[in-house]
């Protein structure tokens, strides 16, 4: 006698493998989420301004991401429409380098999520 098993069997996966862009890509996001972050600390005065900004100015971000940018995104858009997102969101976070005083970190944000960003554009566009 084999034992029966209830569990389903294996569909399709719903991820591609993890690749070496993959992971550049989601570590360039979680610093831009922290630097929002740490924009509305350092930015704005204890307690309830730099609250707010703490949690509001990542979350924006990251409700924007989703609705328009993410492979799940709700509201689908052409290859500009993510353009124009991802751009946005980057934008602000080059910015809160520059104004908190580190341009160098700023061009190095800057470039790292342009690279990565064309990479994952031309990946999307041949699949």
């Amino acid at each position: 006698m084999t034992p029966t098993s209830s569990a389903p069997p294996p569909g399709p996966s719903r991820t591609g493998p993890v690749t070496p862009l993959g992971v550049l890509r989601v570590a360039t996001m979680a610093f831009g989420l922290l630097s929002l972050a740490a924009w509305g600390y350092l930015a704005w005065p204890f307690p309830w301004p730099a609250v707010l900004a703490m949690v509001a100015a990542p979350l924006f971000a990251v409700v924007v991401w989703l609705l328009f940018r993410s492979p799940r995104s709700v509201v689908r858009t052409d290859r500009v429409g993510k353009t124009l997102v991802e751009t946005a969101v980057v934008g602000a976070v080059v910015v809160v380098w520059v104004q908190l005083g580190y341009p160098v970190v700023a061009v190095v944000v800057a470039v790292v999520a342009l690279v990565t960003g064309v990479l994952v554009a031309r990946r999307e566009g041949d699949s």
